[in-house]
């Protein structure tokens, strides 16, 4: 077997994993998804379990589009008239209307000049920071950014590379300070909402720090953000996190189409020629095929639906549940990070005792994601719950139930 030291090597690494208790282990396969009924929410079904029907509280889709009528009609339709793919590249044969479309929708919902769509938004911020970093660039970074973030950093190679401590404005003056006069540009790279805790960026705060060493970078202090898992999920009309924190409009915003809006793929908007500089210079823009026609047609509706009164409706109802779960948590005496976003983490601390919540969660039909180290940091093991829109008052007070019935 040519391949026989390389199979052991592999093996003896995913033992190691097991033994740490880090190993994520068999995915949990959907067979079937049951459609809301009356006072309860949408359900699925796993293989393997005849039995239970799964309340999910650990999905990212935060307002229930991927299950409205509307958006699935509106692939449909365009997957009969373009196909199922794209057929190659967008700068082949791959670019059609429907992406077009999308890219003007995005970047009118954000008040931005262009947009541009992405296969995903991993692959959006591993293809914008790439393209904006040389070997003249300071980036900066937040401690807790996403993975996205942290590879597309080492993609790049830039001249310096800071990480300053999570949410610390101080410690992000200092290292704009040590980076000022010795690289012609800098980025501060943030999440918007961090995926692992609810928590914000305070982008008002970091903004004014950026333009008050703007003039000692030859080619400004420019800040990037993912705002993935707050456009579309917070803000009054969903506008992320710029419109929750009430700040100016980031230099470059890169988000999804996967999460709240309910389809695939991600996006970046922002000025005209940043968005024509990296239709040339992204990699993972040039040499990635698109999302589907049909795939882009939907998102195009999602936007539009969000952005729309019945929007505004999904969007008060899910911080009314949000709001009704975390107010449940602080009444059973569970600890959490009080927030306005609907991830709503459960800080249980301990290792053991987060897979065996979860464990008892899943017996009675809840679905939730433990977080353990070294995904989050030792003594910061917790539970993520995520809202969604879709759920009713009684799936949160069901869910809050098997809480107070683990001892």
């Amino acid at each position: 077997m040519p391949c026989d030291r390389l199979e052991k090597a592999l093996s003896l690494e995913l033992g190691e994993l097991r033994e740490k208790g880090t190993l994520k282990g068999a995915e949990s396969v959907v067979t079937g998804v049951i459609p809301a009924d009356g006072e309860r929410g949408p359900r699925i079904e796993l293989a393997g379990d005849t039995e239970r029907q799964y309340l999910r509280m650990n999905s990212n889709s935060y307002l229930g589009l991927s299950l409205r009528t509307e958006l699935i009609e509106a692939e449909e339709e365009a997957a009969r008239r373009f196909g199922t793919g794209p057929g190659a590249v967008r700068f082949i044969s791959g670019t059609y209307q429907a992406h077009v479309d999308l890219e003007g929708r995005l970047a009118a919902f954000h008040d931005r000049q262009a947009g541009m769509v992405f296969s995903s938004a991993y692959a959006a911020t591993m293809g914008v920071l790439p393209a904006l970093i040389s070997a003249d660039t300071a980036v900066i970074s937040d401690a807790l950014n996403h993975s996205c973030i942290i590879n597309a950093m080492r993609l790049a190679r830039p001249g310096a590379k800071y990480v300053y401590d999570h949410l610390d404005l101080t410690d992000l003056g200092s290292k704009l300070e040590s980076a000022a006069g010795t690289h012609r540009r800098a980025l501060v790279v943030t999440d918007g909402v961090f995926s692992m805790r609810g928590d914000w960026a305070p982008l008002s705060e970091i903004i004014e720090l950026a333009r008050s060493y703007d003039s000692r970078f030859e080619e400004n202090v420019v800040v990037i953000v993912d705002d993935s898992h707050g456009v579309g999920a917070f803000g009054k009309t969903g506008r992320g996190t710029e419109e929750f924190t009430g700040s100016d409009q980031v230099d470059v915003l890169v988000a999804t189409l996967g999460k709240a809006f309910g389809v695939n793929g991600g996006y970046v908007v922002g000025g005209r020629s940043l968005i024509e500089f990296l239709r040339e210079k992204s990699a993972f823009y040039i040499y990635s095929n698109p999302i589907t026609p049909a795939e882009a047609s939907a998102a195009l509706r999602a936007v539009e639906l969000v952005d729309s009164p019945r929007g505004l409706e999904l969007l008060d109802h899910l911080r009314a549940m949000t709001a009704r779960f975390e107010q449940g948590l602080v009444r059973l005496g569970f600890e959490t990070i009080p927030g306005a976003h609907p991830v709503v983490p459960l800080m249980v601390r301990d290792t053991a005792r987060t897979s065996s919540l979860v464990g008892h969660l899943k017996r009675n039909g809840v679905l939730a994601t433990g977080l353990n180290f070294p995904v989050v940091p030792k003594g910061d093991e917790e539970i993520r719950f995520q809202v969604s829109a879709d759920h009713t008052p009684n799936d949160i007070d069901y869910t809050l139930g098997v809480l107070e019935s683990f001892d």
